[in-house]
């Protein structure tokens, strides 16, 4: 296979990284596309440092083994805490959501801004937005929203608990924040309910978004871009594979076809 046509591989806890999928083949219709959802362990923003290394680095093996040209670990918990012993292991360029997350950040707000980050407990503990954002001269806040994952797996965005946990998480900041960094592919998906207890006056920063963008043109200047037209699309979970296509479809509109299942 030539090195164009291999596939970009792209991993998460769940099903939170086909946000990033979604913006991905949206923007490159002919790249071929690995998604990997680690959804028998999800979520990954309570477990240890260790184990989301140790999960990570089984997922990449598995993804490599796929002739992969490019890794993207689609999960902020993920890119927060095991980014570096990917990179160790990986013979192709990994990308995280953190860094293109920041930046895009850093361009929705005037020098001086404040930023609030949302993310999962060990995404926030891990300090790695506010790493990401040193040196720039905006004020940054970061605040765990642990619940928002799992609502976002069981496809409770519209429903009412989903606003109400919104509101207790984010009542306190409501007008006081200029960005509010979505630091969790899952969040997206809870956008509007996001968006609503935040405020108007508060830019909603997508970093599932920001990474697609980042990686579209680092392929770019790599000279790797696919010439096809229309790419392939493989879906791997570690359990659960009927639930996944289902909320993937219900959520995001994505028609995943068959899903295989490939445990650890």
């Amino acid at each position: 296979m030539k090195n164009k046509e291999r596939p970009i591989g792209i991993f998460d806890s769940g099903l939170g990284g086909l946000t990033v999928f979604r913006e991905l083949r949206a923007l490159l219709p002919g790249e071929n596309l690995i998604y990997f959802g680690d959804t028998a362990r999800v979520p990954y923003g309570t477990k240890s440092a260790e184990a989301v290394i140790a999960f990570s680095k089984e997922i990449t093996g598995y993804l490599l083994a796929k002739k992969i040209k490019l890794l993207i670990v689609a999960c902020n918990t993920a890119s927060s805490l095991a980014l570096g012993a990917v990179r160790k292991i990986s013979p192709v360029p990994v990308l995280g959501v953190i860094e293109p997350g920041a930046a895009a950040a850093l361009k929705a707000v005037p020098r001086g801004g404040r930023v609030l980050v949302t993310g999962t407990t060990a995404t926030v503990n891990s300090r790695a937005y506010s790493r990401a954002l040193a040196g720039s001269g905006v004020r940054v806040t970061e605040k765990a929203c642990p619940l928002f994952v799992p609502l976002a797996e069981e496809g409770w965005c519209s429903k009412p608990v989903a606003a109400a946990v919104a509101k207790e998480y984010l009542g306190p900041y409501r007008g006081k924040a200029d960005a509010l960094i979505l630091g969790c592919t899952h969040y997206p998906l809870l956008k509007k309910v996001i968006a609503r207890a935040i405020g108007p006056r508060t830019a909603i920063v997508d970093s599932a978004k920001a990474a697609a963008l980042a990686a579209r043109d680092g392929l770019a200047a790599a000279g790797l871009l696919s010439g096809a037209t229309a790419g392939r699309s493989e879906f791997v979970v570690s359990d659960a594979p009927e639930k996944f296509s289902c909320l993937a479809s219900r959520l995001l509109g994505i028609r995943t076809g068959k899903v295989k299942v490939k445990r650890f």
